[in-house]
């Protein structure tokens, strides 16, 4: 085997990434990265160098990691940033690290894709080795994957490395025939309010519409581009993503890709992007200009639950964060992050910080599960 660490994708054919990755989350595949380095969002001015991890064999690819050196910790949704504080106190730089991980997205996920007929875990072994070899040349304090799929982690038991555990909320189809049936699944008072919330969007006079992004028009991406870019800077932030990587995506992949737009009789009012996988509908982006009252709600989660029944995919991943989801039939699920530090003092000291917060994220998990709005089960 032959493995390589590229500086950008455009030395690889589409069709050759998406081969190794079919079947897994849109996110993962060629056209999704390459549109960010495309549009410039991932780059070494961003502090997202790309270093791409590939593997040949007899000239063959049959393995590919989508891998980033970082200068910070922004836009990863999994927050080192006092391990880093650790290291500055004793001298010691963080930065670079080694990132797999797909940019600004904390959505769980195949993090690597092999061939089908080679050893995926003779594979895994050689890729982790060349990573510490990069860490090595080139000073990186650590590696880190961010939101690999749970079985995934089946495949890095064997490597010495920590496993860091969080919670989101997502929600769950249970076979129901529409939304009124979901409603049914609720106690009264929960299915009560979401009427009421849905209801109070519906009497402001705003409309909301479902399009595929390859049914958007450049004109409706631009005023999509408007909200999204108002949800960061009204936290007096930039936002991570330019409107060149939307018209991209919507190009190349436009048919998974789902947009709500919320509408008066006059104007846009606010948007929505989701994205749509194989089983998943994974919801992104949200902006507005001016606040409707329950407007969040229904363009957010209404209709991707909405959206998850009338087309049977399983479960609704609306990103990080968002206790307030629980009300709304969204379950507490437990998310993974995999840690490998250079240094053995840090390795140790970080070992012990994340068993300690287990015992809090366990404990969040099991209140959040108690707070569920679902009718009981009991006898």
């Amino acid at each position: 085997m032959d493995v390589k660490f590229l500086p950008n994708l455009t030395t690889l054919h589409a069709t050759q990434w998406n081969a190794l990755v079919e079947g897994h989350s849109p996110f993962m595949r060629y056209e999704f990265l390459h549109a960010l380095e495309q549009s410039g969002c991932v780059s070494e001015q961003t502090g997202w160098l790309p270093c791409h991890c590939v593997v040949y064999e007899q000239h063959e690819l049959i393995a590919v990691m989508p891998m980033y050196l970082k200068f910070h910790s922004r836009g990863e949704y999994v927050f080192d940033q006092q391990w880093a504080h650790a290291y500055q106190r004793h001298g010691v730089s963080y930065y670079p690290k080694c990132l797999t991980a797909i940019p600004f997205t904390p959505c769980a996920g195949a993090r690597w894709g092999v061939k089908h007929t080679v050893n995926s875990q003779a594979v895994l072994q050689q890729m982790f080795a060349a990573i510490q070899s990069l860490c090595a040349n080139h000073a990186c304090s650590s590696w880190h994957c961010l939101f690999p799929e749970p079985e995934h982690l089946t495949g890095l038991s064997t490597l010495p490395i920590l496993v860091r555990e969080a919670v989101q909320f997502q929600w769950l189809n249970k076979g129901y025939a529409d939304f009124t049936d979901f409603l049914q699944s609720l106690t009264a008072a929960k299915r009560k309010m979401i009427k009421r919330e849905r209801a109070k969007v519906n009497a402001q006079g705003v409309e909301l519409i479902q399009l595929k992004g390859n049914e958007v028009s450049a004109e409706q991406w631009h005023i999509f581009y408007q909200f999204y870019a108002m949800t960061y800077l009204k936290k007096g932030s930039a936002p991570y993503l330019n409107v060149d990587f939307f018209l991209q995506l919507a190009d190349q992949m436009g048919t998974t890709m789902l947009v709500v737009f919320a509408r008066t009789a006059h104007e846009y009012v606010g948007a929505a992007l989701s994205f749509i996988g194989e089983d998943t509908l994974y919801g992104r982006y949200w902006g507005c200009v001016e606040e409707y009252a329950m407007l969040h709600f229904e363009a957010c989660y209404y209709q991707g639950i909405d959206y998850c029944i009338k087309t049977g995919l399983a479960r609704f991943d609306s990103g990080a964060q968002g206790e307030h989801k629980i009300a709304r039939g969204f379950e507490p699920i437990t998310t993974y992050s995999v840690h490998w530090l250079h240094h053995e003092p840090f390795h140790h000291a970080i070992k012990a910080f994340i068993n300690a917060e287990k015992t809090h994220v366990d404990a969040y998990k099991a209140q959040a599960a108690l707070s569920l709005p679902f009718k009981s089960t009991a006898a």
